[in-house]
């Protein structure tokens, strides 16, 4: 399978911290009753029979199909920068005899047609969430898993607190959410698809052969969480013994019960069944299967964990370094987990994150919860109940938690045993560092008046010529959602323009201004191509959809035989962005043997990037981004001192420059 189709892309859009005077439900009855003056963007129109939440979705466009002149241009142009002037020609003459032929036509054609077939609303939804997510059969954690680290809460420094806090405020964004009263998200006006959004709470992904399933349970006859405390799984009721929503000291307290109980239990006894679903989806199905017909409670303790709103691990550690957090997050240790689920993750010393269950979702729609229930919590714009006091009865009217239990024999036992040795040895094989650096950020790149994305996007492609000595192969995210069924397309951040600032930097004779001319024409560059992928007018997926409608016995084009294809397509550089205050570090894995994940975060005062790889020297790349990022500061201030003292000889330009 190529490495394109094994891309778990993240959106790349920042998704702003939510007000949280919004989060109440006056202000969501208010939204409502108020459709009626609403100003509709031009070309949608609102449904009345639908809620909020939903009320642009059927008037929002399709993904269109771009034209094989198009995407011919656009796929040369990315290929330039990676290969020599013979590959270039045999590529060309490739891409040339392609499109003049009457095979690409008809496929174009057949394309064409599937976009306009009213019973199906995304040509691409269903061919590629099972190519690249559900027909994916490496463990998800790693490979397609993503986590967030949030920022500390200095309020709530106890695993029973913090995971109380956090629950309850998720449980008034799954109110908005199940009910359909969330604000639709928008970008410069238009809105976004919101049809992820059903599968943030009460779904889970199963392992089936040959591609993987996902489900969705009614939240109103599944109204529980489920905690996993040293390998233990509990369910607790998100309603009291008097049938109203829990309050916060009420969860607390169901926490610290949890803790107590499974800190008595023996460590042998406690077989690890999450561990299942760190291996490989064939090797889970089978493992599941076999689970499922030893005993009818196996499958109703699957149920009950699968059903549940979300699934919190309430792991026995503390990390303090980001990189331990980091960690923690991503894999944690292959036994507290059930990674077929959206997991809540709270750590002994009150410290918290959260990991990605990537297939049904890309990342804005978990990043907006996320930061509505820390935006919540930091600003005390939410309603936690009653608080506790000793008066309270800790816990008296409070069904018990329940733990959740497996029948097993020797043969589970060995499954499980071998999905553990599998995991430790495929993490033992990976890098995680995190650069977060300090010397500048947005605000400094805005006063250049620069695409803070780009330009992190541009230090990257300085920091890996540094490394390798050639430009880095690189996928940027870029989310689709103003389509219907939209997720990614590529933004190909190599770029003709791009080499060209890169050669100039580590040419000692070059000087900073013509270097920094060089530089916002690769910014430029970029953010055209990232304005034609958000548009749906990329390469990759018409590429891909294009060889995907062929027919059984149609010879495949040599366009796709190319090796420039190949290399092309084989992503060095993973990288998305999502930026939030409320979160201290994010990141996924890297998507080929010889790649990097490259994750990054750009705040007002920094940029943080959180690497990953198969022990590819991933330190040495932390080194080299560190050194590009203050490089190319150095460079923009160069060029402005430079181009301000030219102004200043100039007659009536005294005290006059521009950066």
């Amino acid at each position: 399978m190529s490495s394109m189709l094994r891309l778990r892309s993240l959106a790349r859009t920042r998704s702003a911290a939510y007000s949280a005077s919004a989060m109440s439900k006056r202000s969501l009855k208010s939204s409502s009753s108020s459709r009626s003056s609403e100003s509709v963007p031009p070309g949608y129109a609102i449904d009345p029979n639908a809620q909020p939440m939903l009320r642009f979705q059927d008037s929002l466009p399709r993904l269109p199909v771009p034209t094989l002149a198009s995407t011919a241009t656009k796929y040369l142009e990315s290929v330039r920068p990676h290969v020599d002037d013979a590959a270039y020609a045999n590529t060309e003459a490739a891409v040339k005899e392609f499109i003049a032929s009457p095979l690409a036509a008809e496929l174009q054609h057949r394309l064409e047609a599937r976009a306009a077939d009213p019973s199906i609303k995304s040509w691409l939804s269903d061919w590629w969430n099972d190519v690249a997510y559900m027909g994916y059969r490496d463990p998800v954690v790693v490979f397609v898993s993503y986590f967030y680290v949030h920022v500390n809460d200095k309020l709530r420094s106890t695993p029973a607190a913090r995971a109380a806090s956090l629950l309850k405020a998720m449980l008034s964004f799954r109110e908005m959410t199940e009910r359909q009263l969330l604000e639709p998200e928008k970008v410069r006006g238009a809105p976004l698809c919101m049809d992820s959004y059903k599968w943030l709470f009460h779904s889970s992904r199963y392992p089936t052969k040959p591609s993987d399933t996902a489900r969705k349970f009614d939240p109103s006859t599944h109204n529980h969480v489920v905690f996993i405390r040293k390998n233990n799984f509990y369910s607790v009721p998100l309603v009291n013994g008097s049938g109203k929503e829990i309050s916060a000291a009420e969860l607390e307290i169901q926490v610290e019960r949890i803790i107590r109980d499974a800190d008595t239990i023996s460590s042998s006894s406690s077989l690890p069944i999450g561990a299942l679903t760190s291996d490989n989806r064939d090797l889970w199905a089978d493992a599941r299967s076999k689970l499922v017909s030893l005993s009818p409670e196996n499958v109703t303790s699957l149920e009950t964990i699968e059903s549940a709103m979300i699934v919190v691990c309430l792991d026995d550690t503390k990390p303090v370094t980001r990189e331990d957090i980091s960690w923690a997050c991503w894999v944690g240790n292959g036994r507290n987990r059930f990674y077929d689920k959206h997991q809540l993750i709270v750590f002994d010393n009150g410290r918290s994150g959260f990991l990605g269950e990537h297939s049904c979702m890309d990342g804005t729609p978990t990043l907006r919860m996320n930061e509505f229930a820390l935006a919540a919590l930091a600003q005390n714009k939410l309603d936690l109940g009653p608080p506790r006091t000793s008066e309270s009865g800790e816990g008296e009217g409070l069904p018990e938690p329940r733990r959740v239990e497996f029948v097993v024999n020797e043969e589970i036992r060995g499954l499980v045993r071998g999905a553990e040795e599998r995991f430790d040895e495929l993490v033992r094989k990976h890098d995680l560092f995190v650069l977060h650096y300090e010397g500048y950020g947005k605000n400094f790149i805005k006063k250049f008046k620069a695409s803070p994305d780009a330009w992190a996007q541009l230090v990257k492609q300085l920091a890996f010529y540094k490394m390798f000595g050639r430009p880095a192969v690189t996928y940027e995210s870029a989310q689709t959602r103003k389509y219907q069924l939209g997720r990614t397309e590529v933004i190909r951040s190599a770029s003709n323009e791009s080499k060209k600032w890169v050669e100039s930097m580590v040419n000692q004779e070059e000087s900073d201004t013509t270097r920094a001319t060089l530089f916002r024409s690769a910014v430029a560059r970029h953010l055209k191509y990232a304005g034609w992928a958000a548009d749906g007018q990329g390469v990759d997926r018409h590429l891909f959809g294009l060889k995907k409608i062929m027919k059984e016995g149609e010879a495949l084009p040599e366009i796709y035989s190319d090796p420039s294809f190949g290399k092309t397509n084989h992503w060095e550089l993973s990288t998305s962005q999502l930026s939030s205050p409320y979160f201290d570090g994010w990141g996924y894995g890297e998507v080929v043997p010889d790649g990097y994940g490259l994750s990054y975060a750009i705040g007002d005062d920094y940029i943080r990037w959180t690497i990953t790889s198969l022990k590819c020297n991933t330190e040495d790349l932390r080194h080299y981004l560190a050194e590009a990022a203050t490089e190319v500061r150095v460079m923009m201030e160069n060029a402005a001192k430079a181009e301000a003292a030219k102004h200043a000889t100039e007659p009536g330009t005294q005290g006059k420059h521009k950066l």
